[in-house]
């Protein structure tokens, strides 16, 4: 008897503590509640990006590429993630021509970097991204932004994120003045 009575004690002192700590806490918010005065990535589409303005971007993406001895794929899309050029350096690999168009496509479509879905999911833990179509989760596309309105966007792969991140803006800086 003394044993059950001890033991329904405890478990009454067990219920209270977590209880009382449990209301000391408050609940913690979840950060996609949160509803922003404006909306981010609000960029205006713009006329797509010419050939010839798209062939720049892709010379000094490769040449940039060729000084660190990197094999990538590059490719540009117009401001409807539609392909305008592409390019595949000798000895890329093969795997990396779609996913050069996948950056450049998700990045004009969503107008942001796609660098912004990699935090997302590695460093943010918004898991849900990786649910949006057409996106992907690797930096490395870059929207082509010209007088405030998206023209295009670029997009490489074959090297690290961070390498094709490099090479990329090597391209949009050729363009964008």
């Amino acid at each position: 008897m003394f044993h059950r009575t001890v033991l329904t004690l405890a478990g009454i002192a067990t219920a209270l503590v977590t209880a009382t700590s449990g209301a000391q806490q408050p609940a913690a918010s979840n950060p996609l509640d949160a509803v922003p005065d404006k909306m981010p990535f609000d960029i205006p589409y713009g006329a797509p990006i010419p050939l010839e303005r798209a062939m720049a971007a892709i010379a000094a993406t490769a040449a940039e590429a060729r000084k660190h001895d990197w094999k990538l794929c590059v490719a540009v899309v117009d401001s409807g993630g539609n392909l305008v050029a592409f390019e595949r350096m000798d000895g890329a690999q093969l795997a990396s021509v779609q996913v050069a168009e996948h950056k450049a496509r998700a990045s004009a479509t969503f107008r942001r970097e796609t660098k912004v879905f990699e935090k997302g999911i590695q460093q943010s833990g918004s898991l849900y991204v990786m649910t949006l179509d057409g996106m992907i989760g690797s930096r490395g596309g870059i929207p082509l932004i010209e007088g405030g309105k998206l023209v295009g966007a670029i997009g490489c792969s074959g090297g690290t994120g961070s390498q094709d991140e490099v090479a990329c803006k090597a391209g949009v800086a050729a363009i964008i003045k």
